[in-house]
């Protein structure tokens, strides 16, 4: 049987780098396609490479071939800090969009065989997340739309420009909306990290008796889903016939004072919490995951302690390197 092929868009970022390693251990054809080269580690792509995806032409060229499955994970983003400032909301939809109208168009005109799209919780209504302890975020409650934030609004926007081009066009396909997936590998300094590598990084560089601060009362409610989770969940979804939105996450919730406090207990430190004002989102989020259980028969298979003890652990050897630099 002849290889297959995939692409992976965004194969530079935490999410595609993973991907990419995890396609060719199922014996995949892997071009990947960024802006730049995974940071930490050598892309495991066998062809790799850099480009704008904004730009139609660029697209033309790396959909060269007839790619068996596509996966369209590039996006501007990044956590609290950056998404919910307001000061990034013009490029977040700019860039994002432009990247979707190009590959859904061109994915039509090349004759991808299946394709997947990375949408997001954050597009789910504001006014359901109000209350921290019972969040709806079930895949039917979308409606009427009124996401926190502009990101969240480009999410629904690609979401339905996709769906669109299934019913108009025919193309196959999947998509998931990922609910705070974090690991090893992942943005952790610089502003664009989310909260699980931010908070490993402020345990890590926090002297024992210190403080950390946390933005917000510390009572908003997430939850957090480890990487390898969410790669089994995207390939279960791409061997499917179901065509999604579909929620991949947790069901753990967990306060982010409770997730502060479990990495200071993964750590062995005595630590204190101070919590300080900042961007902080909604005040309740967590993956209602009746649909995917339904449809694809998946579930997390560990707690949510067992991935933040391997996140810390990497997070914490990047700290002590970039302090062993520094001396």
């Amino acid at each position: 049987m002849a290889q297959q092929s995939a692409l992976v868009c965004g194969a530079g970022g935490f999410i595609g780098s993973h991907l990419v390693r995890r396609l060719k251990q199922e014996g995949f054809w892997v071009r990947g396609v960024d802006l730049k080269y995974p940071e930490y580690s050598e892309t495991a792509a066998d062809d790799f490479i850099i480009a704008d995806l904004r730009d139609q032409q660029s697209c033309r060229d790396i959909l060269d071939m007839p790619f068996a499955e596509v996966y369209q994970l590039a996006a501007d983003m990044g956590g609290a800090g950056y998404i919910f400032t307001g000061e990034h909301d013009a490029d977040v939809m700019h860039n994002s969009a432009t990247i979707n109208l190009n590959i859904a168009h061109l994915a039509v005109q090349h004759k991808v065989k299946k394709m997947f799209y990375s949408s997001s919780a954050c597009m789910y209504p504001e006014y359901n997340q109000n209350d921290p302890d019972n969040p709806k975020c079930s895949e039917d409650s979308a409606y009427p739309a009124a996401p926190d934030s502009e990101y969240g609004w480009e999410k629904l926007f690609s979401e339905r420009l996709y769906l669109a081009y299934h019913r108009n066009y025919g193309l196959q396909v999947r998509v998931a909306r990922y609910h705070n997936i974090f690991g090893p590998e992942g943005t952790w300094t610089g502003g664009k990290e989310k909260a699980p590598a931010a908070i490993c990084r402020k345990v890590a560089e926090a002297p024992n008796g210190g403080s950390i601060e946390i933005w917000g009362d510390g009572k908003q409610t997430r939850s957090f889903l480890y990487i390898d989770e969410c790669l089994e969940a995207m390939r279960r979804f791409m061997n499917g016939s179901f065509l999604g939105p579909v929620n991949i996450g947790s069901e753990e919730m967990i306060s982010i004072n409770g997730l502060a406090q479990m990495v200071i207990d993964i750590s062995g430190k005595n630590l204190r919490i101070v919590n300080v004002p900042g961007p902080t989102g909604v005040r309740g989020r967590n993956s209602d995951n009746t649909l995917i259980r339904e449809q694809l028969g998946w579930a997390p298979s560990a707690p949510l302690r067992e991935g933040m003890t391997k996140t810390y652990q990497w997070v914490l050897e990047q700290v002590e390197a970039k302090n062993s630099v520094l001396v």
